[in-house]
């Protein structure tokens, strides 16, 4: 029987019925986000600081002036098998260039757009909202808003657009007939912090209107360089005044019970009128039913094991909100378009788990849109392997839309996102196994594996090929200069290499032969005392810190990748010493999903599951579905948690090769699960 999959996903909207600082709930549609409070706007911001309420889109980004009279970054140099290789790896004493560098660009919050609420000389405080009720009714994008203010009702109904970056809302209510709730929408300057935001400095910006219309209204934003539009729409029966340098007010007293408005915003003055709160409605609606029937679905709540409905709870949320925050045309920030986390830029390592899932759910179209980007900096990528000695494309760490990366005591020298866009294009072409995926990522796949075949260095003295010095493995708590053969990324290169050429064939060409070469004679995973090691200088992996701490990303080897070059049976002891041995609290959102997909190889079921649903700060989900990182102020949400969250568990209903088609084969099979999935794709 089919899954019902509108009851799949309304039984797990999220409902509201306290102001949560920590929980607020977004709308978006993967280009463009926007983040609501209690009221279904962003009234009380300074309320709500855990997580800021932001207007954020893909193209939204601002720069600082910076001083450039250090001249250019002083590199590091490390020796590199009888060379010097150079990286933006320490200050050397440029420590506010180092700095600016890595804050500029930083993401913009493009608007605040509120309630303004004023009774008696008094601006409301949020204990002034009572009886309030939330709901984000996930199958058509629309977020209602129901509270009770001065012991009068107010019903706020907010959507964001299908395809245009605008937020659209309808508020109802006495108030707004007479004059106490009106709509404030306010411009901040740009910041690098968390609230992407600076409103100290109205000096530094500027807020014109160009366009004065019945009912629409047009205010060209400048800060620095950036230029951007913001377009409002409101109903005939509201006026909109400047109440000031910055801030702008749409009030109906008088006129009426309603105000109705749209906001879009743009980088540049678009003639069109913006879509009216009804059609943004209608068409998100049509948007989501589409989004939903599209896919792949997983249903769990006939299962007998109590921790199936959140586990089912988490993967539906999930889906939604990787589809708002991480299938843009970029890839995203750790915290997506929520807030900023290292001032909005993304980190490419973290790529691979906010979008791998998409085509294994049906939705490869979502990873096309951020994988194609890889393709727009191939020439950034190729200059920064030259002027480190390599062949091929390197691809930066942590960057913004140029592709250029951040200096960073460990981000330059990672290495594990070298075979991202291999795995990813790789996943895409299994979903729509043409000629025209084969030719679209040809380049991307074929460079990424060059450089990897250059990175390897050839010992004679052992005759075989290793990774580093210098490098940092994906377990970032380890030093560059003493790093060698990382467990994961020895396992990774080999695969990329091997797929870059199974690449070539499906195009009827010939292979690389150094790619089968270095593949073939890379370093044996490193082992002590029975199981694998964080690398191979590292014989106290598993004894005391800070070894056992951060990702143990050795069991990636054997989940995330098939596991060529792994022994099961090294691997089974392997995981077993990390949940002994290793400090849980310090692991991150993807590591537990990580885990799971290891357990699940190694036929582990049931050590998959209590993974999944293990109760640590870091495998935490929030009323909104966010995957929480303890208290940590700087990363409130943790999005790649959310979409290793649907990798694993897709992986553990659909199979993987070698699964030999067994339903659900990484779900326990003693009955306790019902497992039903469908439009899911088996895993590499």
């Amino acid at each position: 029987m089919a899954i019902d999959r509108k009851k799949l996903v309304r039984r797990h909207n999220p409902v509201l019925r306290k102001p949560d600082p920590r929980t607020p709930l977004s709308i978006g549609n993967g280009e463009f986000a926007f983040t609501a409070d209690i009221t279904g706007l962003q009234t009380f911001m300074e309320e709500y600081r855990v997580v800021p309420l932001c207007t954020m889109s893909q193209w939204g980004w601002h720069s600082f002036p910076v001083n450039l009279d250090e001249g250019r970054l002083r590199l590091t140099y490390f020796e590199t098998f009888g060379r010097k290789a150079g990286y933006a790896y320490d200050p050397q004493g440029q420590q506010k260039l180092y700095n600016d560098l890595r804050q500029n660009p930083h993401r913009l919050n493009l608007a605040s757009i509120g309630l303004s609420i004023e009774k008696d000389g008094r601006k409301a405080e949020l204990a002034d909202i009572q009886h309030p009720e939330q709901a984000l009714d996930m199958w058509s994008g629309l977020l209602e808003s129901r509270f009770t203010l001065f012991g009068r009702e107010v019903t706020v109904k907010t959507c964001a657009s299908a395809d245009q970056d605008a937020v659209s809302a309808l508020i109802t209510s006495p108030l707004v007939e007479t004059g106490v709730v009106s709509v404030r929408i306010s411009f901040p300057y740009g910041s690098p912090e968390k609230d992407a935001s600076d409103w100290e400095r109205p000096e530094s910006h500027s807020s014109e209107i160009v366009r004065m219309q019945a009912g629409r209204v047009t205010i060209r934003r400048v800060l620095d360089d950036t230029v951007y539009y913001a377009d409002l729409l409101f109903h005939e029966n509201c006026t909109l005044r400047q109440a000031g340098p910055h801030t702008y007010m749409i009030t109906a007293g008088g006129h009426g019970k309603q105000i109705v408005f749209t906001c879009r915003f743009s980088d540049e003055d678009r003639a069109e009128k913006p879509p009216c709160h009804e059609i943004n409605k209608k068409r998100a609606a049509e948007y989501w039913e589409r989004f939903w029937n599209g896919g792949g679905a997983i249903e769990l709540a006939n299962s007998r094991d109590h921790r199936a409905l959140e586990l089912e709870r988490r993967m539906v949320i999930s889906q939604y909100l990787t589809a708002i925050q991480c299938s843009g045309s970029i890839p995203p920030a750790e915290t997506g378009l929520t807030c900023n986390s290292w001032y909005g830029k993304f980190h490419l390592e973290m790529h691979f788990w906010h979008a791998a899932h998409f085509p294994l759910w049906g939705r490869a179209h979502m990873l096309k849109k951020s994988l194609d980007w890889y393709r727009e900096i191939l020439p950034a990528a190729r200059r920064k392997a030259e002027s480190q000695g390599y062949r091929g494309v390197r691809w930066p760490k942590m960057c913004d839309r140029s592709g250029r990366d951040s200096p960073s005591p460990i981000g330059v020298l990672l290495i594990w996102q070298q075979p991202h866009p291999i795995m990813m294009a790789e996943l895409c072409y299994r979903a729509d196994r043409s000629e025209a995926t084969l030719k679209r990522y040809r380049e991307l796949v074929i460079e990424s594996a060059r450089f990897m075949a250059d990175f390897a260095h050839y010992d004679s003295r052992t005759d075989r090929y290793v990774l580093g010095p210098p490098l940092i493995p994906a377990q970032e708590t380890h030093d560059p200069e003493s790093t060698l053969n990382p467990t994961f990324e020895l396992e990774y290169f080999r695969w990329g290499l091997e797929t870059a050429n199974q690449w070539l064939k499906r195009l009827g060409e010939q292979p690389v032969e150094i790619f089968d070469w270095v593949a073939g004679k890379l370093s044996r995973l490193p082992v002590g005392e029975g199981v694998y090691l964080a690398h191979e200088n590292c014989s106290d992996t598993f004894r005391k810190p800070p070894f056992s701490q951060d990702h143990p990303s050795m069991a990636g080897a054997l989940g995330v990748l098939p596991g060529w070059g792994v022994d099961p049976r090294i691997m089974k002891p392997t995981v077993e010493r990390i949940l002994e041995c290793w400090d849980l609290d310090s692991m991150w959102g993807w590591d537990f999903p990580m885990l799971a997909m290891c357990c699940a190889r190694l036929g582990m079921a049931e050590k998959a599951i209590d993974i999944l649903m293990m109760d640590t700060g870091k495998n935490t989900y929030l009323l909104n579905g966010h995957n929480a990182q303890a208290d940590r102020e700087d990363l409130p949400i943790y999005l790649p948690g959310n979409g290793a969250l649907l990798l694993a568990t897709g992986m553990m209903a659909a199979g993987w090769d070698g699964s030999k088609g067994t339903p659900a084969p990484g779900f326990p099979a003693d009955g306790s699960w019902t497992v039903d999935a469908e439009g899911i794709l088996p895993y590499i």
